[in-house]
């Protein structure tokens, strides 16, 4: 009887220890993360480096993959995903729409990491030729402000050629079948029209644009998160320092989860300035120049001040 009780008492002891065990875990919030197909964010999941740094801290870690920045904020402002990031120009779009976000960190600027193609035949060979012509490009990502500088550069706005939203798979879809003329795109998947098709770069980013890349959150759970905040930005500057001393490691890393092959990831690497750090006063006159040059050309609805929507952990 004694030995019974004793089995009993055990197990009760074992089943208490296990489920207080789980509830320590399941009591922590669910993290929502959304990626694109490339950068440091897709990395970080990779390696599984958030998911042992918040084993204690979040029940678990859902990662969700989208094409483009505008659709990622999207999700953002719908309360589907907590944290992302995106280029320079769909944030911009997201506060003038009156969606909600905070910037809470930034990339260093790579221009070289975005460009207009043209056919590798195309008669095409300056900016000022694309006058008329048909251009894809995903509509409020980070080429729309490339493509808007770059025809700036030559005397022409975007009245001037036929814009052609799309986003990058029908995009290249449609640039390889000859439906549009040039495209405006970003890495990897400039990197990967460049190796399958040959195309030829009629200008990138340098000397046009910093083409940075930010990350988001949104206000809800910046404000009530700020410690996970942090422990996701410490974890995307530790794995930035790693990546910038093991370019092909990463791009092996990287390889199953993007299905481009390691060189033409390391190619794109090769134009990634690895480095993540606050949005300081510098970076927030850049963002607001873009957002000023949007509204003067009637891109979004009405004037944003960038400053309003940045995050500070005592916010």
């Amino acid at each position: 009887m004694t030995y019974t009780k004793g089995i009993l008492s055990f197990v009760t002891l074992l089943t208490a220890a296990i489920a207080l065990a789980g509830t320590s875990s399941a009591d922590g919030p669910t993290l929502r993360i959304g990626v694109q197909k490339y950068g440091t964010l897709v990395v970080v999941r990779a390696q599984q480096g958030l998911e042992h740094r918040l084993q204690h801290q979040v029940s678990s870690i859902e990662w969700t993959e989208f094409p483009a920045g505008p659709q990622l904020l999207e999700a953002m402002a719908a309360g589907s995903i907590d944290f992302g990031t995106t280029g320079e120009a769909p944030p911009i779009f997201a506060q003038a729409g009156g969606k909600g976000l905070v910037y809470v960190g930034v990339e260093r600027p790579a221009p070289k990491g975005e460009a207009i193609l043209v056919p590798k035949d195309s008669p095409i060979q300056k900016i000022a030729e694309l006058k008329g012509k048909k251009v894809a490009l995903n509509k409020g990502s980070n080429v729309h402000y490339l493509l808007v500088r770059a025809l700036a550069s030559a005397g022409l706005t975007p009245a001037d050629i036929e814009s052609v939203y799309l986003a990058p798979a029908d995009a290249r879809a449609a640039f390889e079948r000859g439906a549009v003329d040039a495209w405006a795109i970003w890495d990897p998947y400039l990197s990967a029209a460049e190796a399958a098709t040959s195309a030829r770069e009629l200008t990138n980013g340098e000397g046009l644009v910093a083409n940075r890349q930010f990350y988001l959150a949104s206000p809800k759970f910046a404000q009530a998160q700020p410690a996970l905040v942090r422990a996701i930005l410490d974890e995307i500057d530790r794995t930035d320092a790693w990546a910038a001393t093991h370019v092909n490691e990463t791009a092996e890393q990287l390889s199953p989860a993007t299905g481009l092959s390691v060189p033409v990831l390391q190619t794109a690497l090769g134009r990634l300035p690895f480095g993540a750090g606050p949005v300081d006063d510098g970076i927030v006159h850049d963002q607001q120049q873009i957002a000023d040059t949007f509204y003067g050309l009637g891109l979004i609805p009405k004037p944003i001040v960038v400053r309003d929507i940045v995050w500070t952990p005592h916010s």
